[in-house]
């Protein structure tokens, strides 16, 4: 079952306060980036963030479950609807997650 279009927007527009939000379709559903950063998924309607300490430290719950068949644990998001803890949430985990590696030119 892939996400809807609906739920991603939702939870992109929720992500906002951390930065540029941007969602890209992959193998059927969504990677979530903010400001170039990918820190999470979205599979058949739920969110999933990557494991960092900073966001064990902010998660009022801690699930880690894999977001499909085959991939490592994320941490699994219930709570899309407080606006400030997802954007607070996003923010610190994206602080530890490494800059993304620069594309190289086509010769």
């Amino acid at each position: 079952m892939a996400s809807s279009s609906d739920f991603v927007q939702y939870v992109a527009d929720q992500c906002s306060g951390a930065g540029e939000i941007v969602t890209k379709k992959m193998f059927g559903d969504y990677g979530i980036y903010c400001n170039g950063k990918i820190f999470g998924l979205i599979c058949d309607d739920c969110l999933y963030l990557k494991p960092t300490k900073a966001g064990k430290e902010l998660l009022r719950s801690i699930d880690l479950r894999p977001p499909y068949q085959g991939a490592k644990d994320y941490f699994f998001i219930v709570d899309v609807d407080d606006r400030d803890y997802l954007s607070e949430l996003v923010t610190a985990t994206c602080k530890e997650l490494p800059e993304p590696k620069a594309k190289k030119r086509k010769k």
